[in-house]
């Protein structure tokens, strides 16, 4: 069985309309989902649809690239506080991890989280279809010295998504202090439900109606 709080109800695609919007805050409330996972053009949108409610905003910074500068990240993570926003899921510098800029990277981590204050949840979206093992590692590593409360395997935006070995290897790094989020091709239940058994404790889809309804 798996738990409607385990799901972020995600709709980040480019031509996403106000209408398409609205109707994934009302899935998601009737529900009982964690969080709607939003662009920031809809923080505001969905802030005040999801009012008064269980169910958190949640929006992507410097997404789905990574590669913008901190200060951008920065600025970015601050507007959609102010729009809002109770979770910020950000993409990491991956190209800084891959030339080994370890402190780089915990630094463009720790800034988001400080712009997230003390009581906006920071996921850190590592790419694992771009990393080895080692560098899934190393992400993971810098992401929980920074701060972050979770560590997320995917944009769903690259050459690939979860995957079930990604998952195990993340929560064997992070251990229980952190949250692992899979996303990223996730469209039935079996597999939900198999990266639920390696360590996910939150799962970011589209196909979030689809997978409850099985």
């Amino acid at each position: 069985m798996l738990e409607h709080k385990l799901f972020d109800h995600t709709i980040l695609k480019a031509d996403a309309t106000r209408e398409q919007v609205e109707k994934v805050c009302k899935e998601a409330l009737e529900q009982g989902f964690a969080s709607v996972c939003v662009n920031s053009y809809y923080t505001a949108c969905v802030a005040e649809l999801l009012k008064d409610s269980e169910v958190k905003t949640c929006t992507v910074v410097g997404f789905p690239l990574g590669q913008m500068s901190t200060r951008a990240k920065r600025e970015e993570t601050l507007a959609a506080v102010e729009d809002g926003a109770e979770e910020i899921d950000m993409v990491l510098n991956i190209g800084a991890l891959k030339d080994r800029m370890f402190d780089v990277v915990e630094q463009d981590i720790r800034a988001v989280k400080e712009a997230c204050g003390p009581e906006v949840l920071l996921k850190v979206i590592i790419e694992t279809c771009l990393l080895t093992d080692e560098e899934k590692i190393e992400a993971c590593t810098l992401a929980k010295a920074a701060g972050a409360d979770f560590v997320k395997t995917s944009t769903g935006f690259s050459t690939g998504g979860a995957k079930v070995e990604d998952v195990a290897l993340m929560r064997k790094t992070v251990g229980d202090s952190m949250g692992v989020k899979a996303s990223g091709g996730i469209h039935d239940r079996e597999f939900a439900e198999r990266l639920v058994e390696a360590g996910a404790n939150r799962l970011g889809t589209s196909a979030t109606m689809t997978i409850v309804k099985e």
